[in-house]
């Protein structure tokens, strides 16, 4: 990675020349006046590097009070060149006693970075510690992204990425997210071993905790990360003020209203007004809307987004393809922070300043689903999914998070999404504890209704669990006997479950898309827009929820919403919610996606 800009620390030394300058409270040396002085001061502004350190030098020779200064900004104006090698002999030459305030410090950096290009870590460690008095932000941050490259380069990649973790809350645009990719990949570097070792002895509120996480799931290893939720947003504080709320002038949202995905865009935008229009009764004030087709490949996503920004929106809902996400993201620095509907198709990044994920993920629901049946006790698994990609994601999921709560894998198999005779890929559990043991199934309700009576016939009853999949979205109690007795996770609002919310049972006969597996994305349409009054707030307050109607909402710090489902049964042909199901814990930050959610 390349250092922290310099620009702006540089600017700052070329204005103290034209005196006295005061930097965080310390006192800076004052450069003498005169045409020489602000003839350097100019070559430097307009990015004349060289020049400039030529003229610095030249000053240094005429003024023995200054020569040290001189001799330093010479030194940096080399730098801001590219040429450390010009700069290092005349910062050797540099007197540090002779210097005042941050020069001081200046210098330490700047010798720093030149021991780094020598390989002597050991000497660049010795010149970058913390200061133990205020400093200015520049200086600060300068040292500790030299300090973190100099623990690097000595063999301690857990320093130096925690060293960059206290950097990030002072970082803004590329220079953050620079830093956020290097604190991964020093974590990644660690492997996974070392990773969950060290990151299982952290404190709960570690500041290195979620980065550990994160890595994890980035290396798929998905361990268990508990999230404590405290409390809910919104809470009614003395003033009637929703504590955390706080909305935007006006909002874009981004669907697909033309093309193959505009059923799934008016799903979700006829949640989300149904919940805007609802919020109403609060009488908590609520921005303008507009409603933008973003279409269903990234070219009409980000012609969407910035017509939004163009017509004055100050945040931006969407959009839902993950070719779009991509595309937005890549812009860079985002005008306009948004809450995306998906994820970008690589997920190993961080989002960018700005940006929250949103999504209705299989891998979530895989993951929670190990989570589930270990919590119940067991320990050995079957698991048997689809040839569909949702099935295919969910089992990777849950196998990663299976094992990662040492959990044991029976058996592995793969249904023909085609097929209707499944008894030679069955066999009969052999010393299998139901109480230890269980099947987790990933598959559309059709073909989940064709397996449940042959696993029994293959003489394996052990309990059946599975992700929202094998449920249509409404009773069909003819069809789904044959599902009995089987737990799947899913959206809370489905059974009227999340108190708060409009309800289901009353839309059913006016809004079409709240039936059968429609439902869920009028669900998601619904959380959609709970989360822009409060996305900002869940970020900056870890343990903060939001009781959605796909779940309790979970916020990360690095703007990732995570889901905490409910849990359901089919009983004679019903599906209803396990009493006490809404469980208040989330599963981990999910692996690597390639497709859609959903």
């Amino acid at each position: 990675m390349r250092s922290i800009r310099a620009t702006t620390l540089g600017l700052l030394l070329a204005a103290s020349l034209a005196g006295c300058v005061t930097q965080g409270g310390v006192q800076q040396s004052a450069a003498p006046s005169g045409e020489a002085t602000q003839a350097a001061q100019a070559l430097y502004t307009k990015g004349q590097f060289d020049q400039a350190a030529q003229a610095y030098l030249a000053l240094a020779a005429q003024d023995a009070n200054h020569r040290d200064y001189y001799k330093l900004l010479a030194a940096e104006a080399y730098r801001q060149e590219g040429a450390l090698d010009r700069a290092a002999p005349i910062a050797e030459e540099v007197r540090r006693s002779r210097l005042e305030g941050e020069d001081a410090l200046r210098l330490d950096a700047l010798r720093a970075e030149i021991a780094l290009k020598n390989n002597d870590a050991k000497t660049a460690l010795s010149l970058t510690g913390k200061p133990a008095t205020r400093v200015s932000p520049q200086i600060d941050q300068r040292l500790a992204e030299l300090r973190a490259r100099a623990q690097a380069a000595s063999g301690d990649a857990w320093s130096a990425a925690y060293t960059r973790v206290e950097l990030d809350s002072q970082l803004r645009g590329i220079d953050r997210e620079e830093n956020r990719k290097e604190v991964l990949a020093l974590l990644n570097g660690l492997g996974a071993q070392q990773l969950a070792d060290r990151g299982g002895a952290l404190a709960a509120n570690d500041p290195l905790k979620p980065w550990v996480t994160e890595a994890q799931a980035q290396l798929g290893t998905v361990n268990r990360s508990p999230a404590v939720l405290d409390q809910a947003v919104g809470t009614i504080t003395g003033d009637k003020v929703r504590e955390g709320y706080k909305v935007p002038t006006k909002v874009a949202l981004l669907l697909p209203l033309s093309g193959p995905l505009a059923g799934a865009g008016a799903a979700i935008r006829d949640g989300f007004f149904t919940n805007y229009i609802d919020a109403a009764h609060t009488d908590a004030p609520r921005p303008e809307v507009a409603v933008y087709d973003s279409g269903n490949d990234a070219q009409h996503a980000v012609a969407a987004y910035d017509k939004a920004v163009a017509e004055g929106a100050r945040f931006v809902v969407g959009p839902l393809n993950r070719d779009g996400v991509s595309a937005i993201f890549a812009k860079g620095a985002l005008p306009a922070p948004m809450l995306t509907l998906n994820y970008p198709n690589d997920n190993r990044n961080l989002p960018p300043a700005g940006a929250n994920e949103f999504g209705l993920l299989p891998e979530t629901e895989g993951a929670q689903v190990a989570d589930h049946m270990a919590d119940r006790g067991m320990h050995i698994a079957t698991v048997i999914v689809s040839t569909d990609d949702f099935a295919r994601r969910a089992g990777n999921a849950f196998k990663a998070e299976w094992q990662a709560r040492g959990g044991t894998l029976a058996g592995q198999v793969t249904l023909d999404a085609n097929s209707i005779d499944f008894a030679s890929q069955l066999s009969e559990p052999t010393d299998q504890d139901p109480a230890t043991s269980g099947v987790f199934i990933s598959m559309k309700p059709q073909q989940a209704r064709l397996l449940l009576p042959q696993l029994r016939l293959a003489k394996n009853t052990l309990p059946v669990f599975a992700t929202s999949h094998v449920y249509s979205g409404g009773d069909d109690p003819t069809a789904d006997r044959d599902l009995e007795g089987v737990e799947f996770c899913d959206a809370p609002w489905l059974f009227d479950a999340q108190p708060g919310l409009p309800r289901r049972a009353s839309l059913n006969d006016a809004l079409p898309a709240t039936k059968g597996v429609t439902a869920r994305l009028f669900a998601f349409g619904m959380d959609a827009w709970g989360l822009v009054p409060y996305i900002d707030w869940m970020r900056g307050h870890p343990g903060s929820y939001l009781p959605g109607a796909t779940g309790q909402l979970v916020a990360d710090e690095f703007g990732r919403v995570r889901r905490v489902l409910i849990w359901a049964r089919f009983a004679d042909g019903v599906a209803r919610p396990v009493a006490g199901s809404l469980e208040l814990e989330a599963p981990a930050a999910t692996p690597n996606v390639e497709s859609g959610g959903g």
